[in-house]
């Protein structure tokens, strides 16, 4: 009989080195097959059906998780989460084998020299591991097929999903019989309990396993890796050539150049390369839609419905051109998820127009490829002729992480109201709650009043008047209210006004500055602004859940 604690120290070490390269290989047919990736289907799944409190949670803790090793939540918590995919797909199968070994501990496994019954030969043989590979691979295939984004046949896939999934399970079958096979002549009693010596080397067995995998995962996500980089190389050939050349708009000088408020070193970008915006979307892997199958439908309560090409959308309607600054609401105080970029698109007031909604009509409800959906008041569209169908980016299409080919832009709005990778608007006369609005956040998500010491520069003194002054800087926004005052103070002194630099539009934040007379030691700066009418940033700190996060922003600097 194998004892209980071996059984689990082999399945847990037997899982490993065969979920590592299921993992691989899945990768790698992703890549190589466009098939569905199981880790990101998986989470992805998970996200739609977990309540919504539970997964605001899950949020707040990687945000925490991110912040507590000082690493910066836009560029991170999206690579967070698809190694969180990851791992949870590799401890699914380690589990499995645990299980598997366990309760499989006490059946006879048929080794040269037994007396072999039809029991021993049933679990000597496949069945045991193709059953484990069908119980765990059916439902984890299932879930991937409406998830992913795969172009490929469903039962093709599923085909090569369930043959990576029994593989797997075959191969653990072969594991625990080569580590618990063992020969009657060779018995040994040791307190009483008979225990069979191994006929080969369970170390030897477990190096040249552990080869293998090893070999097999680094071959698979290294090749599905270098896939990767080409199917990245098409779909931005693709994205680009979706926009004729001469319909390209190259940006001109930003509009406060010469603007004498110059920003303290170490001040984010004021404007922001489309590289490095942003980014949060539902999927574990941004969508990407096929622009030559892609149309827009208008339809519902509307008199003439309308179908538009990306084509229509560029010549039909007046282009607006805007210099906007946009924020995620679920960014805590002095975050990173925020940017600035120039912005091209339809005017949506002309796009409403020209389906011509009933008298009834009163919301847009607007879907998008990854299965985001959020409700516009046809009211708020009426009021604001600056509400666009965005096409384009810093004068090229829209990146395809970023809401290629279409997004819609409302002024003074989180990011969470505003959706993009756009397949389908609908006009009706109801209101239905968005995405995140059934997930209780809030349903109005108007930008809250912001500022941010992003510098302050310790390295940069310089002399003026007689004085040696530190330049203290960041930015200040309030969605499209605009920014009339910042202040600062040092060690809970005083408010000092700060200067601030003409913004790039009444929708962008405002860079500021503070030149603060030096003085030895460690010293803590603060700031706060007021919006354009003077009301002041709310100073009291709330979390960022329903309604975006307020506070003040500090910042630690010795001298």
């Amino acid at each position: 009989m194998t004892k209980l604690s071996s059984a689990l120290g082999f399945g847990a070490l037997a899982g490993a080195l065969v979920s590592a390269p299921l993992v691989g290989l899945m990768y790698l047919a992703d890549k190589l097959l466009d098939l569905p990736f199981v880790p990101f289907a998986l989470f992805d799944w998970i996200a739609r059906v977990t309540p919504g409190p539970m997964i605001t949670f899950g949020i707040d803790m990687m945000i925490e998780a991110l912040l507590l090793f000082n690493l910066s939540v836009a560029a991170a918590a999206k690579t967070s989460e698809q190694i969180a995919a990851i791992l949870l797909v590799f401890a699914i199968g380690v589990v499995a084998a645990v299980i598997f070994f366990a309760v499989l501990r006490n059946s006879p496994v048929h080794g040269p020299g037994l007396d072999a019954g039809w029991i021993s030969r049933l679990f000597s043989q496949p069945v045991p591991g193709l059953v484990l590979g069908l119980i765990v691979g059916l439902p984890l295939t299932l879930v991937s097929l409406p998830m992913g984004q795969s172009t490929m046949n469903p039962i093709v896939t599923s085909v090569v999903l369930m043959a990576l999934f029994l593989v797997w399970g075959l191969t653990l079958g072969y594991a625990r019989r080569r580590l618990f096979q063992g020969v009657s002549a060779e018995q040994l009693v040791l307190g009483g309990e008979v225990r069979y010596a191994n006929v080969i080397n369970r170390r030897q067995f477990l190096v040249r396993l552990g080869a293998t995998t090893a070999t097999i995962t680094v071959a698979g996500a290294g090749l599905g890796a270098v896939l990767a980089q080409g199917e990245q190389a098409r779909i931005s050939e693709s994205v680009a050539g979706s926009m004729p050349a001469e319909e390209m708009k190259p940006r001109r000088a930003l509009p406060n150049d010469g603007d004498p408020v110059t920003p303290a070193p170490g001040t984010r970008p004021e404007f922001t390369p489309v590289e490095d915006h942003y980014q949060v979307f539902l999927r574990t892997e941004p969508t990407f839609i096929d622009i030559s199958n892609w149309v827009l439908p208008i339809h519902g309560l509307v008199a003439n419905p309308k179908e538009l090409t990306i084509e229509n959308i560029r010549n039909n309607y007046t282009s607006r051109d805007q210099y906007v600054t946009l924020s995620c609401i679920s960014g805590r105080i002095g975050t990173s998820l925020i940017s600035t970029t120039w912005w091209t698109g339809a005017v949506m007031q002309e796009v409403l127009a020209d389906v011509q909604p009933l008298p009834e009509a009163k919301y847009l409800v607007i879907k998008s490829g990854d299965g985001f959906y959020e409700t516009v008041a046809l009211d708020l569209i009426a009021s604001d002729e600056r509400i666009m169908l965005c096409y384009a980016w810093d004068g090229e299409p829209l990146p395809f992480d970023h809401g290629f080919p279409l997004r819609i832009w409302l002024p003074d709005r989180y990011g969470m109201k505003q959706p993009k990778w756009i397949i389908d608007i609908e006009v009706v006369s109801e209101y239905e709650e968005g995405y995140w609005v059934e997930r209780g956040w809030d349903e109005v998500a108007r930008v809250r009043a912001t500022s941010v010491i992003d510098t302050v520069a310790v390295r940069d003194v310089f002399e003026k008047d007689g004085r040696q002054l530190v330049p203290v800087g960041g930015i200040a926004f309030s969605g499209a209210r605009g920014i009339s005052q910042v202040q600062v103070r040092v060690d809970g002194g005083p408010w000092q006004d700060a200067q601030l630099r003409t913004p790039l539009s009444e929708t962008t934040w405002v860079i500021w500055r503070y030149d603060w007379p030096f003085a030895a030691g460690d010293h803590t700066f603060e700031v706060r602004c007021a919006e354009a009418d003077g009301t002041p940033q709310i100073e009291e700190d709330m979390g960022n859940r329903p309604s975006g996060a307020t506070g003040i922003h500090s910042r630690k600097a010795s001298l």
